[in-house]
């Protein structure tokens, strides 16, 4: 069970201009699309730079070349959204110029787009567990464990045919984009397994960037 991936989520149909787009069409553009900065592209769509509406502040009648912040901070589309939301935090940005492996321009993913995935309803986060990480992942009956979700807070309950799978669903159920936490009642009709610390905390890196 893996995190979302970045290409799942971002935008393919990205405005970007050239190195020598005036900022004056830049300035338009941002305003047109709402948006609050471009990726500037060379001749063969590879991300040089990135203008944002703070360097359109600082000077007038120069080009993007002029005024892009460079090189740009981009990420792959095979990386996932947890990576995508340490990149953002830890460089200051609000958007993500996504590239392929020769780092042209295939889309962009922002900020709002990864809220979105952290900010995933219960609902759909319970339907999740049961049907990808229980049923798919891991074999097991939806009438074998008890899932409920509040606010991000997962519980488990219920009794598993071996204590070897406990701590398996505890991870995958942690790892789910939008778990904030794992309460642990499971146990299990034979245990086949050293004992075992009967928490589970999340991956919560990427909740914790965004907040």
């Amino acid at each position: 069970m893996k995190h979302a991936k970045v290409g799942f989520l971002m935008t393919d149909d990205v405005v970007s201009v050239t190195g020598r787009t005036p900022s004056a069409e830049v300035a338009t553009l941002l305003v047109e699309h709402d948006i609050s900065g471009v990726p500037v592209v060379d001749s063969d769509e590879r991300v040089v730079g990135v203008v944002s509406r703070a360097d359109l502040l600082t000077q007038d009648h120069l080009t993007a070349q002029d005024l892009m912040t460079a090189p740009a901070v981009t990420i792959h589309a095979e990386q996932t959204v947890t990576e995508a939301a340490r990149l953002i935090t830890r460089r200051g940005v609000t958007r993500l110029p996504v590239v392929d492996d020769e780092d042209r321009l295939v889309g962009i993913v922002t900020r709002r787009d990864l809220l979105r995935v952290f900010l995933r309803p219960d609902h759909e986060i319970r339907r999740v567990l049961v049907e990808d990480v229980l049923a798919d992942t891991m074999g097991i009956g939806a009438d074998a464990v008890n899932v409920r979700v509040v606010d991000g807070v997962v519980t488990l309950a219920g009794l598993l045919p071996r204590s070897s799978q406990i701590p398996v669903v505890l991870r995958l159920a942690g790892q789910l984009d939008g778990v904030v936490a794992v309460i642990d009642r499971l146990t299990a009709h034979s245990n086949d397994t050293r004992p075992r610390t009967r928490t589970a905390p999340p991956d919560r890196s990427a909740e914790d960037v965004l907040r």
